[in-house]
């Protein structure tokens, strides 16, 4: 035990000493705010504070369900995919604001979060993109409205896949979040390693939650508490909390996430914007494409791999003007001036 202790008592034998009308020399110190306790720090918090709902979809004529967060009701749809070993969870703390202007629906993908499918293994870049278009289909029809797809690391190059192979209709924007293919195909000799040193197992969620800002890839506590429970599970045979994504056994998928990458991007039809935790991260036909115009590009600082999870509100405003600053609208691009014809009354036949 340091000082602390045996000032605080000496202050409150002086205070004892002194008459009622004798003013205190602590009298102007604010009150110390209450401390919280490991416990408190690390806590989960409930989607419910970010997301308005959720839902699963299945998928006719298979075995899959997959399970979506969505917020807001108004504007176009922002649909979001995450990380490998993340889930949709991921996108929370930024779906609060970004739903005020748009449909925030977030994804988790094949093997993560509460997703439940044939074959939790195969994320191979086609299975991958086949569930969103899937999910998508199922959830809007033949009609879906004006759709802005966001993807993290993993989930960016599905969202690169399904815009360059121009699947969906009402695609209306793309946006990358920290993945470029040099750099990604290039870190791949390094992730086995990773995966094997990381944390495996956790006592408790609150040690799980420490873990994942102390150690692991997040630095925004709050979104750590939101997100994390959900890419974990409970293992009954070892009585401790495990990784829900058995991300060591997919490597046989992991090249072709990111092989062809840039030029799929820079193809894709739409407008782009492509945010980076650094520009090292550029490689060389995007560093082209960017002095060309062919995208927006935004680097933002001070930050991790998970841009979303770390400054969400920054990311957040980064996605609402992206939509404004490109006009996107809740049925797609809309143009100064030009209104949509009414809708033709049926005409009724008098005679």
């Amino acid at each position: 035990m340091d000082d602390t202790s045996g000032n605080l008592t000496a202050v409150s034998e002086e205070s004892e000493c002194l008459s009622p009308s004798s003013p205190s020399a602590f009298a102007s110190v604010p009150p110390r705010p209450p401390s919280q306790n490991f416990s408190e720090k690390y806590s989960p918090i409930d989607w419910t504070a970010y997301f308005d709902q959720e839902d699963d979809i299945s998928i006719p004529d298979t075995d899959n369900v997959f399970h979506v967060y969505k917020a807001g009701s108004e504007g176009p749809v922002i649909f979001c995919l995450h990380g490998g070993g993340y889930s949709g969870l991921s996108f929370a703390l930024s779906a609060s604001k970004i739903k005020e202007k748009g449909r925030v629906v977030a994804m988790d993908l094949r093997g993560h979060g509460k997703s439940i499918t044939d074959n939790d293994l195969d994320l191979s870049i086609e299975t991958l993109c086949t569930d969103v278009v899937a999910v998508l289909k199922t959830m809007y029809g033949d009609s879906p409205p004006a759709i802005v797809i966001i993807g993290h690391s993993m989930g960016g190059s599905v969202a690169v896949h399904i815009a360059a192979k121009r699947t969906l209709p009402s695609l209306a924007g793309l946006i990358v979040v920290d993945v470029v293919e040099g750099t990604a195909l290039a870190s791949l000799v390094h992730m086995q390693k990773i995966l094997s040193i990381r944390a495996k197992h956790f006592p408790s969620m609150v040690k799980a939650i420490e873990w994942s800002v102390k150690s692991g890839s997040l630095r925004n506590i709050d979104s750590a508490r939101v997100s994390i429970p959900a890419t974990l599970k409970y293992d009954d045979s070892k009585k401790c909390f495990v990784h829900r994504a058995c991300l060591e056994e997919t490597e046989q998928y992991w090249r072709g996430w990111y092989e062809g990458l840039s030029e799929k991007f820079l193809s894709s039809p739409v407008p782009k914007l492509l945010l980076l935790a650094g520009t090292d991260r550029l490689d060389r036909t995007l560093t082209i494409g960017q002095m060309q115009g062919k995208f927006q590009m935004v680097v933002v600082r001070h930050t991790g791999h998970a841009i979303q999870e770390d400054v969400p509100d920054e990311f957040a405003t980064l996605v609402l003007n992206f939509i404004s600053r490109n006009r996107i609208g809740p049925h797609g691009i809309e143009i100064p001036g030009l209104r949509r014809p009414p809708k033709q009354k049926p005409q009724v036949d008098e005679n």
